[in-house]
């Protein structure tokens, strides 16, 4: 009977110095987690005044993930996953799409727009890439994406892209 009763209480005191040792979880509650929030909707996209695709950005994780989920016009359909990186203290954005074109871009928010950057590998050699989103006065957001193959020195847009809210 003393043996159980020994046993039980140091399993009390090794779960409970087990569970001081434990860090609290982090949480993704600051401000630096909610700079890309504008870009959270339902959104029509139209590039050139053109339907260009349907746009869902959501919320998910905890507050720790802004998932998208594009629809393009013509068919083309992708996903990116955005966070903020709070060791780099830099966004990061993880895109592929139904083509298996991969992104994988980092950035900051800066000046109310959030740029973001990476360099993709192609067989024909590496492009840069870089993606501003703009939060207009309106409520629209725009998208400008461009990309660079030779290092930088010259860009051309990709995508120059207007979100309205459904």
């Amino acid at each position: 009977m003393k043996t159980l009763w020994l046993l039980a209480a140091l399993s009390l005191v090794a779960g409970s110095l087990a569970a001081q040792a434990t860090p609290p979880q982090a949480r993704c509650d600051t401000p630096e987690y909610r700079q890309f929030d504008f870009w959270v909707g339902s959104w029509e996209v139209t590039s050139n005044g053109n339907p260009a695709g349907k746009n869902e950005i959501s919320v998910e994780e905890d507050g720790c993930v802004i998932h998208e989920r594009w629809t393009g016009a013509k068919g083309a359909t992708g996903q990116s996953f955005n966070f903020y990186d709070r060791v780099t203290k830099r966004w990061r954005q993880v895109w592929i799409d139904n083509s298996g074109s991969p992104l994988d871009l980092s950035g900051e928010f800066r000046d109310g727009q959030m740029r973001l950057a990476g360099t993709t590998t192609t067989p024909r050699g590496p492009i840069q890439q870089r993606l501003t989103f703009l939060k207009n006065a309106d409520g629209t957001v725009r998208q400008l994406w461009e990309s660079s193959r030779d290092e930088g020195k010259t860009w051309a847009v990709v995508f120059d892209g207007l979100y309205r809210r459904r």
